[in-house]
């Protein structure tokens, strides 16, 4: 088994290497009947689109996307929706190193170990230009959730966190970190600046939120809505950690503040006081929002030579040529963001299928 699917009924599988001619993504179990068109989608692939800026790879891809199939008189039919894009701008010889040792903190030894060859041309499937094909996929998802707003940022950067108490939701689109807080993102071009001078790299952390889920999303036990996001976070690229709500600081607190108390609401729902759950709770959405946290590692592929070993096993030293993201957080938000709205399709369509609502 390849494993390149993911979702129970509104599932997608991903195709295409990063050399390769063409990426994409086919979505199944859309709900027929809804407005679909390009335009949909691709206002979330140019926010992740290479080459936005100087502190991202300078690989020029328009990221073009076509939907083949699944749509017709610009409503979906219900049957699968092929979308695909185009590589126009891969530079295969940069990569003539990498076919002979293995990138420290790459795929490229765990490929070899387990298909006994591997795709060397920027990693083949072990790209981050993966992505692509699953953003082009959380658009139509984003479609199928309009009750839902999603919003991701960049929260933290080569080990420089923002202060919330700064946070300004308008500053996340104006800056190329999509960063909530002006004064932090003039911190991180420094930070930026001096690691690409360096031909090094640094990590960061996404938080994603999702408001407007309803209470009653999710399941108790083997589909919980955290299960699935954490899952689904963590087959992003890059990505070493997840934390739902609170994470890891909740092991830090009593009971007693990490209690989400609740008042009688003005709609007859319960007002909540904290949101400690990350408005999850039994693997069930309570109607506040939805909160996630990705931490992602520093891009292995650096200009500082590291020590490895070739495909024969004997001792060298590599340098990654080539054009890549020296911080691969910044442009992981858009990703993080769909893989929220596919995750939150694919619950809302089960929930559906089970209460009827």
């Amino acid at each position: 088994m390849s494993w390149n699917s993911f979702g129970r009924v509104f599932r997608f599988t991903t195709w295409g290497e990063s050399h390769g001619p063409a990426l994409g993504a086919v979505v199944d179990g859309c709900p027929p009947g809804l407005s679909l068109s390009e335009a949909d989608i691709q206002p979330w692939l140019d926010k992740r689109r290479p080459g936005t800026s100087r502190f991202t790879t300078q690989r020029q891809e328009p990221d073009q996307v076509r939907i083949l199939s699944g749509v017709f008189e610009g409503r979906t039919t219900g049957t699968p929706i092929s979308l695909m894009i185009e590589n126009v701008d891969q530079r295969s010889k940069d990569y003539s190193e990498v076919a002979l040792a293995y990138r420290p903190g790459h795929a490229d030894y765990a490929y070899d170990a387990k298909y006994g060859f591997r795709d060397y041309r920027g990693g083949g499937r072990s790209s981050a230009r993966e992505t692509a094909a699953r953003v082009a996929a959380g658009g139509i998802a984003r479609v199928a959730i309009p009750e839902v707003r999603i919003r991701g940022y960049l929260v933290e950067l080569g080990g420089d966190r923002i202060d919330p108490s700064a946070f300004d939701a308008e500053q996340i689109d104006a800056n190329p970190f999509f960063c909530p807080d002006a004064a932090a993102a003039a911190r991180w071009e420094e930070i930026m600046d001096r690691t690409r001078k360096a031909g090094s790299s640094v990590g960061a952390v996404v938080e994603c939120v999702a408001e407007g889920v309803p209470a009653g999303w999710g399941a108790p036990l083997y589909a919980k809505l955290d299960s699935e996001l954490a899952s689904a976070m963590m087959s992003i690229n890059a990505v070493k950690g997840v934390e739902i709500g609170d994470g890891f600081e909740a092991a830090r607190l009593t009971g007693e503040q990490n209690a989400d108390p609740m008042r009688p609401g003005p709609d007859g729902k319960p007002l909540f006081l904290a949101n400690h759950a990350g408005g999850i709770a039994g693997g069930i959405a309570t109607g506040q929002p939805v909160v996630v946290r990705v931490a992602l590692k520093p891009t292995s592929s650096i200009l500082t030579p590291v020590e490895t070993i070739t495909r024969e096993g004997e001792a060298s030293d590599i340098r990654t040529k080539g054009r890549h993201d020296p911080c691969v957080g910044i442009r992981a938000v858009p990703v993080v963001e769909a893989m929220m709205a596919l995750v939150l399709a694919d619950q809302k369509l089960l929930h559906r299928a089970q209460t009827g609502r």
